[in-house]
């Protein structure tokens, strides 16, 4: 399977300009509200036309802007899983899951059967959509998707509707499908877990551009611009400048680092995830005295702001499991920046 997009569209306030390919996997677009994710969803079912570029599905042409094609919605092949899923309200399960079906009475009727039993619907057939829970909703809207025999699958936000525990039952269940489907998917999401949980790669989108692509291990490690790194969930960023090869000072933090990658000669900012520091009993490279300002009690950790010890430079976000930071019991300590997580940005 091979997905190519090279679109643009003029939006309010921003032009979406985004060019990727999708090949037997899953991609997440991620980006905050509003910047783009859903309309370039829409671009590739077709619900919405991009000013310019061109769309290919398998080598098929579903949109190409020089070449005046614009396929229909319903001849390109694809499987849009709409926010609200879009269930027609008036058609029983077993309709609405059959209604883009092909084939005969009798191959509908063992559709039907197998995907019934895949989603464990069975039983639900005759039932109408405001019968349904969330989770049965969103199972009867896969099932309809899966049952058109769709080459693309294009799912925009799956969860938002759901409870945090119902949620995780259905990333599962999607997951198996991902798994059993054997074809690509294209998933919209401003939740990052979500989409470093499901996707093989992850595009960050930020106000209608294509910030960062990459493999989602590659993409957390470096996201490669500010903007990425942001959505990507670092809460630590400073304002930086290269010293030497390898030496950086964080000015904002107002401290010398050492960073096991080049440094860049451009460099702009640096930043650490917030997991990835860890204490040591005295001062060295890249372990500075810190002291903390402010402890904030989560579920099952504390985040703890630290700052330089006797400045007055801006504190850190240090997460740390919460028998860790009781059998602390200091108010300044040594901590530790890696010199191979630190996140290197030019822009």
């Amino acid at each position: 399977m091979e997905l190519e997009v090279k679109i643009r569209k003029k939006l309010r306030g921003f032009d979406l300009a985004v060019e990727f390919s999708v090949h037997d996997e899953v991609l997440a677009l991620l980006g905050a509200s509003g910047c783009g994710k859903s309309m370039t969803l829409k671009c590739i079912a077709g619900i919405e036309k991009p000013d310019e570029g061109r769309i290919l599905l398998n080598g098929r042409t579903l949109f190409d802007s020089e070449k005046g094609v614009n396929l229909a919605p319903q001849k390109r092949r694809v499987g849009y899983l709409f926010q609200d899923y879009a269930l027609f309200p008036n058609m029983t399960v077993a309709e609405n899951i059959t209604f883009s079906a092909r084939g005969t009475k009798e191959e509908k009727r063992k559709l039907l059967e197998r995907e019934l039993a895949r989603f464990s619907l069975a039983g639900l057939e005759n039932s109408y959509p405001k019968e349904l829970s969330g989770g049965q909703k969103q199972r009867t809207a896969f099932a309809r998707i899966l049952a058109s025999d769709a080459e693309l699958l294009l799912l925009d936000e799956p969860f938002s509707a759901l409870d945090s525990y119902l949620k995780w039952q259905l990333e599962l269940e999607l997951l198996h499908l991902f798994d059993d489907y054997g074809r690509a998917a294209v998933l919209v999401s401003h939740d990052r877990g979500e989409a470093y949980r499901l996707a093989d790669r992850i595009a960050v989108l930020s106000g209608g551009a294509l910030e960062s692509l990459g493999t989602k291990h590659a993409l957390f490690e470096q996201p490669g611009t500010l903007a990425a790194t942001l959505l990507t969930g670092c809460k630590n960023i400073s304002r930086a400048r290269r010293t030497t090869e390898h030496e950086l000072f964080a000015e904002d933090w107002q401290i010398t680092l050492h960073s096991a990658a080049p440094v860049p000669e451009n460099l702009r900012y640096v930043g650490i995830r917030a997991h990835f520091f860890s204490l040591r009993e005295e001062a060295a490279e890249n372990t500075p005295r810190m002291e903390a300002v402010q402890i904030i009690e989560d579920a099952f950790s504390y985040l703890v702001m630290a700052k330089k010890a006797d400045s007055d430079a801006a504190p850190v976000r240090w997460e740390i499991e919460k028998i860790a930071w009781q059998g602390l019991g200091q108010k300044e300590f040594y901590l530790h920046f890696p010199a191979d997580r630190l996140i290197l940005l030019e822009r």
